[in-house]
């Protein structure tokens, strides 16, 4: 029997909840707090004002909280300092916390963002961390790499590829990604069009995808939020407009429903990308995803079994995987996702981590 334990979860505060500027991190959010109240611990939500959850317990208290959005690292250089915009919600949020000190076991930050890191050396509470990106900023580096040696178990990451961007004293925790599978579908459809989802923005490399298609002559359907309109629409002038069908940032119901009716899915990133929440999301639906193996993904897809790695910017080899993805029986897909990435799995091996970070006596296997 696992102590039920009361957890304070800090939002990204790059956006509310629901936006689609928080990315992944968002999903991510929301698939824990189901899967921690399935196992009967209560969750306090303190978020940027605007969020939006869709989930009623009474073992869920939301705090949301008013302010300016911070600015994402992804969108900074490797070199730039700390940056905390007047009126920021990021201070706000934090300041919330420490209003309800001794009100719960632990707090779990999804932010990348420094402050919250430096907090974990000065106050009195245990913050720990799930680090949602790899190392986008040298500062962020190094803090990291600080509160590995200091508070090495109040750390934990997506992926084994991922942690090693930073310096570690010890082995990394690695708690995967999960979502809840009542909400995928699974798909049988093998003869719908090809996919690509994730926000609009050069690290993403849609081009790439959309390149692909173009060859093949077929259409892309493209999901997510425009969050660079000039590089969308430098896109739109190299290719035919009728290659790309924007689908918008949809909630989850909308999206899966759509995703699944995809032969395969496309991923094609510029930068490591942590973990790979929509390569799930595509697996969940019973859809191969055929990946640059790059980041996270290498460590998601099993290749010929629910889809295909191919080098980074190796467009031959994407193309010929794309051709072939019809050896993919789309049940393995779904099988992967039910054995590794559901929220279920994901909240035992976050609870695993949090106890294990509280001196609990409890298992160390983290990952599958």
């Amino acid at each position: 029997m696992n102590n039920k334990l009361k957890l304070v979860f800090v939002s990204t505060p790059i956006g509310y909840l629901g936006s689609g500027r928080g990315g992944g991190v968002e999903l991510t959010i929301i698939s824990l707090i189901k899967g921690l109240i399935f196992l009967g611990h209560k969750i306090i939500l303190v978020a940027p004002k605007g969020s939006k959850v869709f989930l009623e317990s009474r073992n869920l208290e939301i705090i949301l909280v008013d302010g300016i959005d911070q600015p994402s690292w992804q969108h900074q250089k490797k070199t730039d300092p700390v940056t905390i915009p007047s009126n920021s919600v990021l201070p706000k949020l934090w300041e919330t916390v420490m209003d309800l000190e001794n009100e719960y076991d632990a707090v779990i930050n999804f932010a990348y963002d420094w402050l919250p890191l430096w907090l974990t050396k000065t106050k009195g509470i245990k913050i720990f961390h799930l680090i949602s990106m790899g190392a986008e900023s040298n500062v962020m580096k190094e803090i990291i790499s600080e509160i590995s040696h200091l508070f090495p178990l109040q750390l934990a990451f997506h992926t084994y590829i991922q942690s090693k961007d930073y310096s570690l004293k010890t082995d990394p925790i690695i708690v995967g990604n999960g979502f809840d599978k009542e909400n995928y579908f699974f798909n049988e459809n093998k003869n719908g069009p090809l996919g690509w989802a994730g926000r609009i923005a050069p690290e993403k490399g849609l081009e790439d995808a959309v390149k692909i298609a173009s060859e093949l002559g077929e259409k892309l359907l493209v999901w997510g939020l425009i969050e660079d309109k000039e590089y969308a629409s430098n896109i739109e002038n190299i290719f035919t407009k009728a290659i790309i069908e924007w689908k918008g940032f949809l909630p989850t119901s909308q999206f899966q429903e759509q995703l699944g009716h995809c032969r395969a899915f496309i991923n094609t990133p510029k930068w490591n990308e942590a973990y790979g929440n929509v390569i799930v999301e595509a697996l969940a639906c019973g859809v191969p995803v055929i990946a640059y193996d790059l980041g996270g993904p290498g460590e998601l897809i099993k290749d010929g079994l629910n889809g295909f790695l191919v080098q980074p910017n190796d467009f031959k080899g994407m193309i010929k995987a794309t051709k072939s993805v019809s050896k993919i029986k789309r049940r393995n897909c779904r099988d992967w996702f039910e054995k590794n990435a559901t929220n279920k799995v994901f909240a035992k091996r976050v609870e695993n981590w949090i106890n294990k970070g509280l001196n609990k006596n409890i298992s160390e296997d983290f990952q599958n």
